[in-house]
């Protein structure tokens, strides 16, 4: 292991807790022990992710967060006494890791609580509200410290809670915190003043107009989070530890409006000035440990970093609150390893806290130990998998059900938290089995097939494995992407697949009966309907270098364009977005953290965006475009850049498809890296 590696493994103290080094596993929704969204019960799933990842050496580990009050079907986390035995009879095996346990406790999510359009409909309809509220009371769900806009939705607004339900809150954090300390668990953490979840909205001003007990002095503000911690250590004793899940700066300019890095603007929120004074207050309180981050839900993405964020985004900030606290600070967000264990060496951090990277690949700590950095599976930030909790204008969460039912799993890794599903089963009848095409879907499809004890054999007409992916990670800030594509060659090469590099299949019939998985991909939409089209580059062909001039109008701001658009700009272009939705990244599966980023930035950059706008005609000096409401404008450029979109691309008709022939990736239907690599998991585990 690297030298300068080593402060990362020294032991530390909360309270009088030992963790064995300072990696920590951060919470997050879908790890849960008492399950997520569903009526409570030991999660077995969860069991089993959390103990992979005490067995690969993490020193204290937090399971996702747990309503105190359950959202669905309104139970009290305290009231499953079973639970609470199975759990007691695990922990001896989490134990023997030598990690320790902080389960994390939530009030709940107020105004950021994630509304879909089914609860819009349940909300609005009277007679459905009545119905629905057994199992999902969204008055009492969504209710925050004062009457507000929802993050999501402008069809459900949040009422401010009473004092009788927020002391009914309280008193639940110190009945479930006794269960989970009898049950041997080290501590609990409380969440969260964190994020503009529910105690954080209580601190905040704009969201907080209360004139009682709860709201108006500093000390009425803090006293939701006070009271918590009170009222648990009354129950357990002052020695069981209860850390803070905590934002430093809330980094907010209002309802739906974030801060990006960098930006001179007025906090509406926490500022550093009261921070420093509310992490002491919090600390005097009892709180053992804070565990901090910045931002809220309308600055989501300091909280859960986009690829475009920069690395340690909040690493700064955390190190200046611990000046003016006693207690250990960690720091989560994009956080580079040898940079926390440089700044845990000078004594300026206690705690390296990572999350995502552990759903790509639990093993990463062990790997890095032993000196296998390039073998582990890296994390992409793109929340594909894990939070793809999507918005854009005119709707509010755009996710479907399974995933806002199953959070934590991984664009990357098809296994995590999806083992019931998703696992390695040697075959009895190993194989030969013909892949067209080496890009991620061919490569992936190779690996689960070489496990289970087949002999895959990669046809890639280019002279390098990667396909589509290879421009896809071509942009400057996206090395995490490049680092998965080294992944993947890397693992074709230790398995030894054989490669038929240069060689292009068009014909599959000489292959006869034998199994053939087709990872062909999908070519680019061509605007041939469009005059002058032929002047226009395809975004692939610009990311794989070719040259533009100075102001490059982007047509099409999906996510491909907008990203497109963001790395001209980083190279001192002048970008011109042209789209014919009425928002920038309308599309689902992309997590707000990422789209509300580059829609902000843009904004921020004055990057010229024309909505609901189409393309006309493209001219030597600029374009000629159309408006919704058919006034023609034209706009002067001297590049153009199609980001039109893609069509699948088989080599074969559906009509020539027999049964030993599968499609993979977006030769079967244009996705994301997610539906590539779960797809090409399940076609290879088939055979």
């Amino acid at each position: 292991m690297e030298k300068r590696l080593d402060p990362l493994f020294t032991k530390w103290n909360i309270g009088n807790v030992e963790i064995k080094n300072r990696f920590v596993m951060t919470s997050m929704g879908g790890t849960d022990l008492f399950g997520w969204m569903e009526k409570n019960h030991f999660d077995k799933a969860g069991a089993d992710f959390i103990l992979e990842v005490a067995r690969n050496n993490a020193g204290l580990v937090l399971p996702g967060c747990q309503p105190v009050y359950n959202p669905m079907f309104g139970q009290w986390l305290y009231k499953n006494q079973k639970m609470y035995q199975d759990l007691a009879k695990w922990m001896p095996e989490f134990h023997k890791t030598g990690a320790k346990l902080f389960v994390q406790l939530t009030a709940g999510f107020g105004r950021s609580f994630t509304v879909s359009s089914m609860m819009e409909t349940l909300y609005n309809n009277k007679a459905l509200r009545v119905l629905s509220k057994p199992f999902m009371d969204l008055d009492k769900i969504t209710a925050t410290a004062s009457p507000s806009p929802n993050r999501w939705s402008d069809k459900l607004p949040s009422r401010a809670l009473t004092v009788e339900e927020i002391k009914e809150y309280v008193v639940a954090f110190g009945k479930t915190a006794k269960l989970l300390k009898d049950a041997g668990v080290d501590g609990v953490e409380v969440h969260a003043v964190h994020e503009g979840y529910l105690l954080d909205q209580f601190t905040l001003d704009y969201v907080n107009k209360r004139t009682d007990e709860y709201g108006g002095s500093f000390e009425n503000k803090y006293r939701f989070a006070v009271d918590i911690v009170k009222e648990i250590k009354k129950t357990c004793g002052k020695d069981f530890p209860v850390s803070l899940r905590y934002s430093v700066i809330s980094k907010t300019k209002g309802f739906r409006q974030g801060a990006l890095p960098g930006e001179d603007y007025v906090e509406a929120g926490r500022d550093f000035e009261e921070s420093k004074k509310a992490a002491k207050y919090l600390q005097d309180a009892g709180y053992d440990m804070l565990n901090c981050d910045n931002g809220t839900y309308d600055a989501w993405y300091w909280a859960h970093p986009p690829i475009y964020m920069p690395e340690n985004c909040n690493l700064e900030d955390v190190e200046n609150l611990k000046n003016f606290v006693d207690i250990p600070v960690v720091c989560a967000g994009r956080l580079d390893p040898r940079v926390a264990a440089d700044e845990i060496a000078k004594g300026k951090l206690d705690g390296a806290g990572f999350a995502r990277q552990f759903l790509a690949d639990p093993e990463w700590i062990t790997k890095l130990m032993e000196g296998r950095e390039d073998d582990i599976r890296p994390c992409i930030l793109c929340h594909n998998g894990c939070f793809n909790m999507c918005h854009y204008k005119g709707v509010p969460n755009d996710q479907k059900l399974s995933d806002s039912l199953h959070l934590a799993r991984c664009a990357v890794n098809a296994e995590t938290m999806q083992k019931d599903k998703h696992f390695i089963k040697k075959t009895r009848h190993p194989k030969k089995v013909i892949i067209i095409g080496g890009g991620i879907g061919g490569m992936e499809a190779a690996r689960v097939l070489k496990l289970r004890g087949h002999e895959p054999v990669i046809y890639e007409k280019s002279s390098e494995l990667g396909g589509a992916f290879i421009a896809a990670s071509a942009e400057s800030y996206k090395g995490k992407l490049r680092d998965l594509l080294s992944w993947y060659k890397k693992k074709m090469e230790e398995l030894g697949v054989e490669i038929h590099y240069n060689t292009e299949i068009t014909d599959v019939r000489s292959f006869g009966k034998s199994d053939i998985i087709m990872a062909t991909g999908a070519k680019a939409r061509i605007l041939r309907s469009i005059p002058g089209y032929e002047h226009m580059i395809e975004a692939c062909d610009f990311l794989r270098g070719k040259e533009v001039g100075e102001t490059v109008a982007v047509i099409g701001g999906g996510l491909t364009g907008c990203e497109i658009a963001y790395e001209l700009a980083l190279q001192g272009k002048k970008p011109i977005i042209v789209e014919m939705k009425d928002d920038l990244v309308s599309q689902p599966g992309v997590c707000l953290a990422n789209s509300s980023y580059l829609r902000e930035w843009f904004e921020l950059h004055k990057v010229p965006v024309y909505l609901e706008t189409s393309l006309k005609e493209v001219r030597i000096d600029g374009i000629l475009c159309t408006t919704k409401d058919g006034k023609e404008i034209e706009i002067s450029c001297d590049s153009v850049i199609s980001s039109a979109g893609y069509i699948s691309n088989p080599i074969i008709k559906d009509s020539e498809r027999t049964s030993n022939i599968d499609l993979v990736g977006d030769c079967r239907s244009v996705g994301n890296l997610r539906t590539v690599i779960w797809r090409a998991y399940e076609v290879a585990m088939r055979i």
